[in-house]
């Protein structure tokens, strides 16, 4: 079934370095995408969903969970482009960061509306899934392609990418024409001009 555009490519990267999850179900040969966030997300979920429609067969659905939370989401179909992201991404079914991997201002623009942060003056990448190894290859790769420079940075038991203050104002440029109203708290509630980027 057709191929990935490149916008769908770009969107697919930021959600596996984010929360978006690859899989494989049963004895399926293809993998799907799954996107699973908070309800009050929706207008993401449904955002990442507008992108990758012609893909699935259910619109995204509510779901409850554990206690109260109520989570949103949806599944594509298994699919030979999905396998290949899955074969270069995974391995034993654990996400790792491909060595040719590059960055886009809407790559890290999706990558942090899924798990990104904001601390008093900067911003943190939540990378506690990935491997010190795999985090200072994204922290190199961050500089070499968004002349970001940043450091890891410890959480309770774990790492994750901490944005240096020198860099702050250049990540919140770049993020900022992309990032969807739900979101906007992210960059201190900033006022955001998307005219560039209406395409997205």
């Amino acid at each position: 079934m057709g191929s990935l555009t490149s916008i769908q490519k770009e969107v697919l990267i930021g959600s596996l370095l984010g929360d978006g999850a690859l899989r494989k179900q049963g004895t399926r040969t293809n993998a799907l995408l799954e996107v699973n966030h908070s309800f009050q997300y929706k207008e993401y979920v449904d955002w990442k969903w507008q992108h990758f429609k012609e893909y699935i067969k259910t619109p995204p659905k509510p779901r409850h969970g554990n206690g109260n939370r109520i989570a949103y989401r949806f599944t594509t179909q298994s699919l030979p482009f999905f396998t290949e992201y899955y074969d270069k991404y995974y391995s034993n079914g654990k996400k790792f960061i491909a060595p040719d991997i590059t960055l886009t201002p809407l790559i890290l623009s999706v990558w942090f509306m899924d798990d990104g942060s904001k601390s008093r003056n900067t911003y943190y990448l939540n990378t506690q899934q990935f491997s010190i190894e795999d985090q200072n290859c994204l922290m190199s790769i961050l500089d070499r392609d968004l002349k970001i420079k940043s450091s890891l940075n410890r959480d309770k038991i774990y790492w994750r990418i901490r944005i240096r203050t020198e860099s702050a104002d250049r990540f919140k440029k770049i993020v900022a024409p992309y990032l969807l109203p739900c979101f906007r708290y992210k960059i201190d509630n900033d006022p955001v001009t998307t005219d560039s980027k209406d395409e997205i």
